[in-house]
């Protein structure tokens, strides 16, 4: 289960920095996924572009960097969950993404509809 589980969460992390490059043209650094649960969790480092960084300098460059990604987030949302869901063939009941302005870091929360680490143990 654990090479299932850890091979999986590689999978998904590769998927996601493959389908962010596609996107915005660069991808984070850094990626993760973690299966716990019901819940997918990845979380990208260095995912601020260089404008991005000089724009977070400000107050108001954090604010438009924050809307600006919340929007993309927003417009893709169909596509992350796709991804998710092609890769754990569970259902995605909700998703939820924030950015930090601070540390470059983001972070991806994918609620399923069945207790995935259940099923990935089921299945060794």
């Amino acid at each position: 289960m654990l090479n299932s589980k850890k091979k999986l969460e590689a999978e998904i992390s590769a998927a996601f920095i493959k389908f962010q490059r596609d996107l915005i043209g660069r991808g984070p650094q850094e990626a993760k996924t973690y299966i716990i649960n019901d819940m997918l969790i990845s979380r990208f480092k260095g995912v601020l572009t260089v404008e991005e960084k000089h724009l977070v300098s400000r107050d108001s460059g954090k604010k438009l960097v924050k809307q600006m990604r919340m929007l993309l987030r927003e417009m893709y949302s169909k596509d992350y969950e796709k991804i998710v869901e092609d890769y754990t063939g569970c259902k995605v009941l909700s998703s939820h993404s924030d950015i930090s302005t601070k540390t470059g870091e983001r972070i991806e929360v994918f609620i399923m509809d069945k207790d995935l680490e259940k099923c990935l143990e089921t299945t060794k």
